[in-house]
C-alpha cells in the first residue's frame, strides 16, 4: 500500500509549489487534490469553509492542469485521485433539478482533471438524505446520476469512487455492496472512509464485505467517547483498531493507496502532516499475522 495525503491536510496559504513540497518532505508518496468553487469575489469555496489556495477549481484550464502534473512530477509526487465537498452543496438526489445538474456538472470536471492529471479515482459522495429529501429518492436519483456518468469516466480511464460520509444513506456495508452490485458497472466502486463507520461500525467488517469493491482507501481516527463530528482525532489518537483494519485489508488483497485526511493544528499547522506521515509508518508496518 501507498502512504497518500489529502490536500486538506496542508494548510490553505501554502502556494502550489508548496503544497507539493511540504507533503513530500512529510514523507508521503501520492496526493489527492480537492475540486472547489470560486465566489463572486473570486475566493474559493466549499462546504468545508473558504479556501485561499488556488490548486484546483471549476474553472481550472488544461493549461494549469498540466502545470498541477508537472509539479506531481518534479516533486515525484503522483496525484492519486481528485474529490470535492461540493457535493454536499449540489447533491446528486437534489429534487432541485439545477442542483442535480450542478452536481453531475462537477462530477465531470472532476472526471476531465483526474484524467489530465494522471489519477485514476473521483471520490463522490453519492447523495445527501434529509428531510425534505427522503432516503427512497436519494438511492434511485443517485443511481441514475452515476449511471449517467459512468460511461464518461470509462472514457477518460478514470473510476468514480462512492464515498461512505456522514450524508444519512447507505448506512451499512451490506447496503453499499448492493448499491454498487445494482450499479453492476465496472467504473464504479467504492471510496471507503474507515474513520467515518467508528462511530456506528467496524471498519475492518466494512472492508471484509465490500472486498474487490474497494477501490480507494481514507483514514482518520474518531473518539467514539465524543462522538459527534469534533470527534475526529489525529491519527493514532482515537478508537480505530488499526491492526485489524490493516489485516482485513491485506485478506481482501488492497493495494491502493491509504489516503490521511486531516485537518491542519490551529497552531503550526504544518505539524500535521509531518505526525500523520509518521502515524502511517507505524500503521503500514503493523505485524498483520497476530
Amino acid at each position: 500500500m501507498r502512504k497518500g495525503i489529502n490536500s486538506w491536510c496542508l494548510p490553505t496559504t501554502l502556494a502550489r509549489h508548496e503544497i507539493f513540497e511540504e507533503a513530500k518532505v512529510a514523507g508521503f508518496e501520492t496526493i489527492e487534490l480537492n475540486m472547489a468553487e470560486a465566489d463572486a469575489k473570486g475566493k474559493l469555496t466549499d462546504e468545508l469553509g473558504l479556501v485561499d489556495t488556488e490548486i484546483l477549481t471549476l474553472t481550472t484550464t488544461e493549461t494549469e492542469l498540466l502545470e498541477l502534473k508537472n509539479l506531481s512530477k518534479q516533486f515525484a509526487l503522483p496525484i492519486s485521485s481528485v474529490a470535492t465537498a461540493l457535493h454536499w452543496a449540489y447533491p446528486l438526489n437534489s429534487s432541485n433539478k439545477e442542483k442535480r445538474e450542478k452536481g453531475k456538472f462537477i462530477a465531470q470536471k472532476m472526471i476531465d482533471a483526474c484524467h489530465i492529471l494522471g489519477g485514476d479515482t473521483v471520490l463522490i459522495v453519492p447523495g445527501v438524505v434529509t428531510e425534505t429529501e427522503d432516503y427512497a429518492s436519494c438511492y434511485t436519483r443517485s443511481k441514475e446520476a452515476l449511471l449517467e456518468l459512468a460511461p464518461y469516466a470509462a472514457e477518460k480511464g478514470i473510476v468514480i469512487g462512492v464515498e461512505n460520509v456522514w450524508n444519512k444513506f447507505l448506512l451499512s456495508p451490506l447496503e453499499m455492496k448492493q448499491f454498487i452490485d445494482e450499479l453492476n458497472h465496472p467504473n464504479i466502486k467504492v471510496y471507503f472512509d474507515a474513520g467515518n463507520v467508528l462511530q456506528f461500525a467496524y471498519p475492518e467488517q466494512w472492508v471484509r464485505i465490500l472486498g474487490e469493491r474497494i477501490q480507494k482507501v481514507h483514514i482518520k481516527d474518531f473518539s467514539r467517547t465524543v462522538g459527534n463530528i469534533n470527534g475526529f482525532t489525529g491519527l493514532l489518537a482515537g478508537d480505530m483498531n488499526w491492526s485489524s483494519l490493516m489485516q482485513a485489508l491485506n485478506e481482501i488483497g488492497y493495494k491502493g493507496t491509504l489516503t490521511c485526511e486531516l485537518s491542519p493544528y490551529r497552531e503550526n499547522p504544518l505539524q500535521l502532516a509531518r505526525d500523520a506521515s509518521q502515524a502511517m509508518d507505524y500503521i503500514l508496518h503493523l505485524d498483520n499475522k497476530k
